[in-house]
Parts: structure tokens; C-alpha cells; sequence
């Protein structure tokens, strides 16, 4: 926290500052990154570093995959992105291996290389990248099950499933890790109630998240508790809604604040999310490049928050969500 204080602080001033600096040469930044333009959470994301390459002044391109969560189209991506000698490189790191010698060979270069929305699950240790923008996903996954447990039933047994969105990929492993960490210390600290902790390959497609969650529902319809290391669990509320299962009879949360989400916790099917707050996530690292090139300043890491929502929030979250800052 005293980080992201102290960071937020820096931007500010940087902000307040923009006006009476000057320099010859504009930036030339590219962002790439694991997701398709059809993800609503990075267009979010897109707005924060739109928002942040306009304000000083750069130029700036962000480059989706066509496929949702490709890592060999990303790394194509990058590595036509850094052929073209940017001054700084934005990417997410969903794999542990896959981007570590472009960055090491970007970061040779002299390209300020910040990881932003996923890290290297070794940090700095594991990867090249200069620091780590976004959300710590083990603890938001564990915040996201302590915040559900307060809508478990009282008593009788707890039957959860833990939809894993992108197998293998750094984000979704660690916030389903997370999740189920509390859900087996829930466990060890209720003996006397059946606990039973499930996992699902769930995907990234809407569609494919509800068929596939549909499907385990149907043969398991004692299952209390859904839980989505994405956003893609407002299709499963869509679904239950059109099977016309009452909300509440099979808790929901999941991660990201849009406005599908948004809509199915006002309808009383999604009981928590995570928020890990986008639109920071795309405009301080632009920032952060710009400190780098510009007054020397090493970047920082900054956490972004595992921020929890429930539906008597929403109200206030509507306008920002409309305006793709939230």
C-alpha cells in the first residue's frame, strides 16, 4: 500500500507538472499484451494508456491478439513491435518462459521494459522486466474466497468449483491457487461440515465458460459456490438466469468490473468481484516510461489492489464504468 501511495502521489505531480516540461524528441511506447480487443476488461486498460500517452504527449500504439489469450501471437507482437525500436515496451507475462529472452534482448537494446497486468511468477527474479504494474493474484484470489464465505450457508455442506480460465497461464493459476488456499483452510477450520473442492478448465469465450460450467451444474446440482479467476462468470449468471435458477441459489464471483458483471450483480447473481483497477494499470506505466527516459528514475513496482465489490456498490460504479475507466 505505502507503495502504490507513494506512486500515485509521484504520478499526480508528474501530471501537475506536464505542462511546464518540454522535450525535443516524443516517445515512441508500445503495449502488448495477452487478450483480444473483444475483452471489455482492456479496453479499460487501453483507456488508461490512451489517457497517459496523450498527456505527455507520445506515440503510442497497444497491439491486441486476434485470439483471446494467445502467447505465440503476443510474442509475434512484441517482437515486430521492438523491431520498429521503441523507447519502452509495456507487456503483460502470462507465461514463465515464453517472453524472457525478447525482454532480456529488448532490455539490451536500451528499451525501458515494464510488465504490466501479469507478471512472471518469480518477479524480477524470473524475468527482465524493469517492474510489475497490476494486481498480486494469489492474495486477490484468497480475498475473493474469505469475501464469499460471508454468503456461505450457515450449515450443511460446501460444494465449490473453481473455474480456471487459461490453464497454465500465470494469472489464472495463481488467483485459482489463491481461492482454493482459503477454501482449504475454510476446511480445516469447520471439520465437522463436508467441504468439497472442485476445479474446472472453464476457458476464455463467454459461451464456452457457460456450456462448460452449465454442463458440471447439471451433473452436480448441489454446488453452492462458483468461482471465476475471470470475468467470464456473468455469462454463467446469463445462463442460470435463462434456466431460470434463482439468484443466490448458486453463489457467484469472479474478477474485473464491467458492465456485464455490473448487470448480473444487480440482478442478484454475482455476490462479490475483485476489482483490480484497469485503468491504472494502463496509464502509470506509460508514466513510469516517461520518468525512465526523462529524469532518469528507475521504475517502480506499483500494486494495483484486489479491491473487493458487492452489489450495494454498483450504483456508484456505473457512471465510471460508462465512461471505460472502470
Amino acid at each position: 500500500m505505502k507503495k502504490l501511495l507513494v506512486s500515485t502521489a509521484l504520478g499526480a505531480m508528474i501530471l501537475g507538472g506536464l505542462t511546464t516540461m518540454s522535450y525535443a524528441d516524443a516517445m515512441n511506447i508500445v503495449f502488448t499484451h495477452h487478450s483480444s480487443a473483444s475483452n471489455p476488461f482492456w479496453q479499460a486498460v487501453k483507456k488508461g494508456f490512451d489517457d497517459a500517452c496523450s498527456k505527455i504527449a507520445a506515440n503510442c500504439q497497444m497491439i491486441f491478439t486476434q485470439t483471446e489469450g494467445s502467447i505465440e501471437q503476443q510474442s509475434a507482437n512484441m517482437q515486430a513491435a521492438l523491431a520498429r525500436k521503441p523507447d519502452a515496451l509495456i507487456t503483460s507475462i502470462v507465461d514463465n518462459n515464453a517472453f524472457d529472452q525478447i525482454i532480456s534482448d529488448a532490455r539490451a537494446a536500451g528499451v525501458t521494459v515494464i510488465a504490466s497486468n501479469v507478471d512472471d511468477t518469480e518477479g524480477a527474479k524470473g524475468n527482465a522486466r524493469q517492474a510489475f504494474i497490476g494486481q498480486g493474484f494469489i492474495p486477490a484470489g484468497y480475498s475473493l474466497g474469505k469475501a464469499m464465505s460471508e454468503n456461505f450457508p450457515k450449515d450443511g455442506p460446501i460444494k465449490a468449483l473453481v473455474g480456471v480460465s487459461a490453464p497454465g497461464q500465470n494469472w489464472s493459476e495463481q488467483r485459482a491457487a489463491g481461492v482454493i488456499k482459503f477454501l482449504e483452510e475454510f476446511k480445516a477450520a469447520n471439520p465437522s461440515r463436508q467441504v468439497e473442492i472442485n476445479r474446472l478448465d472453464t476457458g476464455t469465450d463467454g459461451a464456452v465458460v457457460a456450456d462448460r460450467v452449465g454442463a458440471y451444474l447439471n451433473a452436480h446440482p448441489d454446488t453452492t459456490v462458483y468461482f471465476d479467476t475471470g470475468l467470464w462468470h456473468a455469462s454463467v449468471a446469463r445462463a442460470l438466469a435463462d434456466r431460470g435458477v434463482e439468484p443466490g441459489k448458486i453463489l457467484l464471483g469472479g474478477f474485473d468490473i464491467v458492465a456485464e458483471v455490473l448487470q448480473q450483480m444487480q440482478a442478484g447473481y454475482i455476490l462479490v468481484e475483485v476489482d483490480q483497477q484497469p485503468y491504472m494499470q494502463g496509464f502509470m506505466p506509460v508514466m513510469e516510461a516517461y520518468l525512465a527516459k526523462n529524469i532518469g528514475l528507475s521504475a517502480a513496482d506499483i500494486d494495483t489492489g484486489q479491491g473487493i465489490v458487492r452489489p450495494a456498490d454498483v450504483p456508484k460504479l456505473w457512471d465510471l464504468a460508462k465512461q471505460g475507466v472502470r
